[in-house]
């Protein structure tokens, strides 16, 4: 008779870590990368170079020399995602010594600060990103446009989001005439950050996540259908607001949805709780995007609902096995 051992759990792995699911991220985000570098060139590159390299520093010598550890998380795989991720929101023109000062915000404030990665109620990246454009306004919305592949002299223009800001405030549909096609910002003919080119590749990259099963397809479908329908809604209400399908493909909306509210950390926990999350999020992105101070809300929209994932995870807490429903 073989001898049953009782252990502590969990019982079951999967064979999953933090390395795998970190740098399967990492790979989701090759096809942008690579249109990034396609439509913004030398500026792209130093850009994303200066990020991730800058947020490997401050996590190495945070962790070696302010909190003291022996043993190092450089190599775990979350500081160069979040480079990337800080990179991907930033223009390709931004100055050097301004990346770093965000690298050292989204490492230092938004991740080390509360003791390191899992244990951060905001978005890192998100967090250097607000604090750069709530600090540095001027340089953080001086978007190159599309094909300018230079860094010093990147040729700037108006963005989608910023149309659809002007066309709503001054109430006048006839500047929507002026947004790219919908197939343009499909595949990254327009300008914004580095991360607003190219939905498809953003696509491409959350349908291999959730492949992988590294994420699942509650927060992104939520958020993506939440905006759809309240655009929706507004345009019919006024031809002043862009179709849903503009706005959807505009801004920072689906590099939000697929890869920064569906971070493990500062998401919810439950199927149920995702969803709920992810209605929230799309909910408030429309409602800034419309009628607050800056043309995108995505980021705002994720860093609020950051802080209600413990109400949400509560609230959606599922039945112990046994419980009696009171």
């Amino acid at each position: 008779m073989n001898k049953l051992i009782v252990s502590l759990s969990p019982h079951v792995h999967s064979g999953d870590s933090i390395e795998k699911n970190m740098y399967g991220v990492v790979i989701a985000l090759v096809p942008a990368l690579l249109c990034s570098l396609y439509f913004f060139g030398m500026g792209a590159l130093v850009v994303l170079l200066t990020s991730v390299l800058s947020c490997v520093f401050f996590e190495w010598s945070i962790s070696r020399f302010i909190l003291g550890r022996q043993e190092l998380t450089v190599t775990d795989g979350s500081a160069i995602l979040t480079g990337i991720l800080l990179g991907f929101n930033l223009p390709s023109n931004l100055p050097i010594w301004i990346i770093i000062v965000g690298a050292l915000v989204a490492i230092g404030v938004g991740k080390m600060t509360f003791g390191g990665l899992g244990q951060n109620p905001f978005n890192p990246a998100l967090v250097g990103r607000v604090f750069l454009l709530i600090s540095f306004p001027v340089a953080m919305t001086s978007w190159p446009e599309s094909g300018s592949l230079s860094y010093a002299d990147a040729a700037t223009g108006a963005t989608p989001l910023y149309i659809m800001g002007q066309a709503i405030s001054e109430q006048d549909a006839s500047l929507l005439k002026q947004l790219p096609s919908a197939f343009d910002m499909l595949v990254g003919r327009t300008g914004g950050s580095l991360g607003e080119v190219s939905a498809l590749a953003l696509l491409i990259g959350a349908l291999y996540m959730i492949w992988r099963k590294i994420i699942t397809w509650h927060i992104p479908v939520s958020i993506l259908a939440t905006v759809f329908v309240l655009a929706g809604v507004l345009h019919l209400v006024s031809p002043c607001y862009a179709d849903p399908v503009s706005v959807v493909l505009s801004g920072g909306l689906m590099l939000g949805a697929c890869f920064m509210a569906t971070d493990y950390v500062t998401s919810p926990m439950t199927p149920r709780g995702q969803i709920i999350y992810g209605i929230a999020i799309g909910f408030l992105t429309v409602v800034i995007r419309a009628w607050g101070a800056y043309p995108e809300g995505m980021s705002f929209a994720i860093l609020i609902m950051n802080a209600f994932v413990p109400l949400i995870n509560n609230y959606c807490k599922p039945k112990l096995f046994g419980e009696v429903s009171r």
